[in-house]
């Protein structure tokens, strides 16, 4: 069997009493875990989900969340995470193109939900969902699926426009989860954080439901708070975490972080943008016997297709890593020719955790492949040891004058400026020059900063046509889950403003 409960029934039998999952006060041993699995599966089949129907889950992080998604699989259906941040427009958007046959829903997100059939999630659910129906009977045998079969369908964040429902088979989860094993030598003995939130990629893969197949146990907690996150290392003595990057500023932030236990953590992997240097830096003196893991990947690769090997991270410092062992990446140029080391181009990717394509999306799929190769939308190159280097997304290059700007380059300068926290590098409209460079910036509190004084530091340090013509200060930037900059949402609220201006 290749449901997502397969492993849950192995470790039930093999060591029942071991810790799978910690929610709040609630402890959930492997024998446990299958339990409630079977019984929440009892409950869904009960409301007529069966082998191949699409269940959502609007919720946030909870036990219940991965209890039904093992329910899910158990059963043979569909699952797909819906950001519990979006609009009711937005999610009945999903619901209709992807059809949803039922929906579990967060009593708190009832009204996002809309008019279909729903399970709520109770405060009371989240512990514990064997209370959904318990007239319902456990259904104990898994579905029998094949690897080619899908488990998950999981809508994009919606970067570069419409959200794309892209398709998960269990042949993509499973050789993904074969190489983050394999990468951070996974074992029964890790434990792991997990405080993004699990309709993402970052929190449920990278490498989140992975470590069930050694195993291991998850801390989960419903939101982030850098203070409980650090509490949670300490009193668990967790070993791994994926952080997107604003979560690993707060706690870099937090002037009590030094009150905690922290040396547990062997590593943490980051990534989802360019990663400053001085962030880098900066982790060894939060987690001074854990590493920094830079990785690259994608939704559509089930995340983590690049991580930054032990020992590397000063000499490559500015990359993303290295290709894992099942996955191939090559540089090619807009008519799909591949591009030699050391040349920028789109970063186009190939292999068995790769998406088959996008959910009744039959234009997008074919226009998001050259050939058997997956094309990101990112550019960047690879250096003569096969190290991945991030450029910028195609379309976030500014062509100022004719020239291309990438502004991630901008950023890494602006990053130097002590009292800059976050910075974005978006091109707007420019009647002599088609884009103008603008820098927008979140200040560390109390910091003020002017034009002159940022064009100041930028001199000598990047070409003069790069330097930024325009600054604009915002208390927070617009991110996706995963942590990247919205700069699409940027150019249009700055534009818009602009216009009305």
């Amino acid at each position: 069997m290749v449901t997502l409960s397969s492993s849950i029934e192995h470790w039930a039998r093999a060591t029942p009493d071991r810790l799978a999952i910690r929610y709040q006060d609630t402890r959930i041993t492997y024998a446990d875990l299958f339990e409630r699995t079977c019984a929440a599966a009892g409950a869904l089949a009960a409301r007529g989900v069966g082998r191949g129907d699409i269940v959502a889950l609007l919720m946030k992080n909870s036990a219940a969340f991965i209890e039904l998604t093992l329910a899910i699989s158990h059963l043979g259906a569909v699952v797909l995470p819906i950001n519990y941040r979006l609009g009711k427009d937005e999610v009945d958007y999903i619901v209709q193109h992807a059809g949803v046959k039922l929906m579990c829903v967060d009593e708190a997100l009832r009204e996002n939900a809309g008019g279909m059939p729903m399970v709520v999630i109770t405060p009371e659910l989240e512990h514990d969902t064997r209370a959904i129906d318990p007239a319902a009977a456990p259904v104990r045998g898994p579905c029998p699926v094949m690897p080619s079969d899908r488990f998950r369908l999981m809508y994009t964040s919606g970067t570069t426009g419409r959200p794309k429902g892209v398709i998960h088979t269990y042949e993509n989860f499973y050789w993904k989860t074969l190489d983050h094993i394999s990468e951070l030598g996974l074992t029964a003995a890790d434990r792991l954080l997990v405080v993004g939130p699990l309709y993402h990629v970052g929190a449920f893969d990278l490498p989140g439901f992975a470590l069930f197949e050694v195993g291991g146990s998850l801390t989960v907690l419903r939101d982030f708070d850098p203070a409980d996150a650090l509490q949670a290392v300490q009193d668990d003595r967790l070993t791994g975490a994926w952080l997107a990057p604003i979560m690993l500023n707060r706690m870099l932030a937090l002037p009590e972080r030094g009150q905690y236990e922290r040396g547990s953590l062997k590593w943490v992997v980051g990534g989802g943008e360019r990663t400053p240097a001085e962030r880098i830096h900066a982790f060894g003196s939060l987690f001074p016997q854990g590493r920094y893991i830079d990785a690259y990947g994608l939704t559509e690769t089930c995340s983590g297709d690049t991580m930054m090997q032990a020992g590397c991270e000063i000499s490559k410092i500015g990359s993303a890593g290295r290709a894992l062992a099942h996955v191939r990446i090559e540089i090619r140029d807009r008519d799909g020719r591949a591009q030699p080391a050391g040349e920028v181009g789109e970063i186009c990717l190939w292999g068995p955790k790769v998406t088959r394509g996008y959910w009744r999306d039959e234009q997008r799929t074919e226009e998001s492949f050259f050939g058997d190769w997956f094309r990101s939308g990112d550019m960047g190159y690879l250096d003569e040891d096969g190290f991945l280097f991030l450029v910028d997304r195609k379309k976030d290059m500014v062509i100022s004058g004719g020239e291309n700007i990438a502004s991630s380059e901008v950023e890494h300068v602006l990053y130097q400026i002590d009292d800059v926290e976050e910075a974005a590098v978006i091109g707007l409209p420019d009647e002599k020059w088609g884009e103008r460079v603008v820098a927008v910036v979140v200040l560390r509190p109390g910091a003020t900063l002017t034009l002159e004084a940022l064009q100041a530091h930028c001199q000598g340090k990047i070409g003069r046509f790069k330097i930024p013509r325009q600054l604009i200060v915002l208390d927070a930037l617009p991110r996706n889950p995963s942590g990247k900059v919205l700069k699409r949402v940027l150019r249009d609220d700055l534009a818009s403003a602009s216009a009305s201006g």
